[in-house]
């Protein structure tokens, strides 16, 4: 009885440990993805300041795409508890 109850207890912390660690991959790939996304786009704006608010206004689509995918990862990750 007491080896079911503290395999459950583990089984618990294991479960949240998981959603934490997936949350924060979830949360360090979004980052980068932006990262890239901003660096890239300020690459394209200095060669290319004609097309600057075209290329901003792309920027901050893929930015808004990454986000929701990171945000939807991170909602997974939470309700695997």
């Amino acid at each position: 009885m007491v080896s079911t109850l503290l395999l459950a207890a583990a089984a618990d912390g294991i479960a949240k440990l998981g959603a934490g660690l997936g949350a924060g991959i979830a949360a360090v790939g979004a980052g980068v993805g932006i990262g890239r996304i901003g660096g890239q786009a300020m690459d394209a704006m200095a060669r290319q300041p004609e097309v600057m608010n075209k290329i901003f206004t792309n920027m901050i689509v893929a930015a808004a795409l990454v986000e929701g995918v990171a945000l939807f990862a991170v909602v997974v990750a939470f309700l695997c508890i």
